[in-house]
């Protein structure tokens, strides 16, 4: 039995009109498989009436729910989408049936908030199918082995349809969205952006991580582990969109154009630390600040440990709390905030000289001072000034040709 899975993000399903769009998409997909799996989002964004965010707003404008009723709370808006979009396709002739998470088959852990997926037992979703062309099933959620509902935390509906899309051995996972696919950059900051017609599994990763907003990587990295193809499109549009594989051949591979850069990416509101040590101490000091920062739950990035010196970066929004901290362990510390991490991702990078030396004559260029770096084998990263953000993206754009058809 061929499959395909789709994803429809809340934008796609919000109106009529863009519901009406979704059935065609699924009819088209009907033509190419046996079967399809339509996972769907909370419909709209914040302030749409069955937004998630909508539906957390009330419970705060009420008190305070614990972690177990929020994740009820905020299942609801995908059981919503779905129960709608499943009566829209059955009005227009198709046999269909809608699944929450939970009677998908999706068994997670008891992170309330932010689950991860420990299991998959799609029987009564194949069942289903039997029987039905289409099933809907709602994103975002599943539920424990005593049968407590939770949701997957950001990007959890991507994850879904990524988790089914392998167990059920998917012809391919569509992730619409309402862009094109994936972009040499954001089309908001660089105007002459590209729309990337395959990128492998690793790229589109770090593309995500570092703060492009197409894909969740953890959807990526579960199609990548059975190698499923993910095509990320656009609703309201035709175009086929990015093709995401791996970059040789096997099942779902493809010919990648080889490419030193496939495109850039920022993230922005960080402030980064630089914590002064003694060399005697180092050892001492490193446990300890590592150590009490860990207990808080603050997630640090661009760490990097010498002898005399401790830096890293946090969001923003952590800035005062790693201060008093450090303040009440008496270390002395330096801090610079409104920072933004410009990243530079390519699979064609790996074991290539000559790339840093490229970024950093971009860079100096446009007198963008590089306040830190990093690397992985893929992408090349720089801590800058926020308000040098857009000029170093257009910098690394136009270095490495990403607004051409061939770079």
């Amino acid at each position: 039995m061929k499959i395909i899975v789709q994803k429809f993000g809340g934008t796609s399903v919000a109106e009529p009109a863009q519901r009406e769009r979704v059935c065609g998409h699924i009819a088209n997909a009907l033509q190419r498989a046996d079967k399809v799996v339509v996972v769907v989002s909370a419909m709209g964004r914040a302030g749409s009436p069955y937004a998630t965010d909508t539906l957390l707003s009330l419970l705060r404008e009420n008190g305070s729910g614990n972690a177990r009723e929020t994740d009820l709370l905020m299942a609801c808006g995908e059981i919503i989408s779905g129960i709608i979009l499943s009566a829209k396709l059955r009005e227009q002739g198709f046999r269909t049936c809608f699944l929450t998470g939970a009677q998908a088959g999706i068994i997670t852990d008891r992170t309330f908030g932010d689950a991860r997926i420990q299991s998959m037992q799609t029987e009564y979703l194949l069942t289903c199918l039997q029987e039905n062309d289409v099933a809907v099933v709602a994103g975002f959620q599943g539920k424990t082995p005593s049968g407590e509902i939770t949701t997957l935390g950001r990007g959890g509906s991507d994850t879904t349809a990524s988790a089914l899309g392998a167990a059920l051995n998917a012809e391919v996972v569509e992730i619409f969205t309402d862009v094109d696919g994936v972009m040499t950059a954001d089309p908001k900051l660089i105007q002459d952006a590209r729309l990337l017609s395959q990128v492998t599994y690793n790229e589109i990763c770090q593309l995500a991580r570092e703060g492009a907003k197409v894909v969740h990587p953890r959807a990526v990295e579960i199609a990548m582990e059975k190698n499923i193809p993910l095509r990320v499109r656009s609703t309201f549009s035709d175009s086929p969109g990015t093709l995401v594989t791996n970059r040789g051949g096997g099942a779902g591979g493809c010919d990648v154009q080889e490419r030193l850069i496939t495109g850039v990416t920022s993230l922005s509101h960080i402030t980064q630390f630089r914590i002064s040590k003694k060399p005697e101490d180092a050892i001492k000091a490193e446990r300890e600040i590592f150590h009490r920062l860990a207990e808080e739950g603050v997630s640090l990035d661009f760490i990097s440990i010498q002898p005399e010196e401790i830096r890293f970066t946090v969001k923003e929004e952590n800035e005062s709390l790693v201060q008093s901290l450090l303040e009440k362990m008496g270390y002395r510390f330096h801090i610079l905030p409104h920072c933004a991490k410009v990243a530079a991702v390519g699979a064609g990078m790996t074991g290539k000289p000559g790339v840093m030396s490229r970024v950093v004559d971009a860079l100096a260029a446009e007198n963008i001072a590089i306040l830190q770096s990093g690397d992985s084998y893929t992408s090349l990263w720089c801590l800058v000034k926020e308000n040098d953000m857009k000029k170093a993206l257009m910098a690394l754009h136009k270095e490495f040709s990403l607004g051409t058809k061939e770079h």
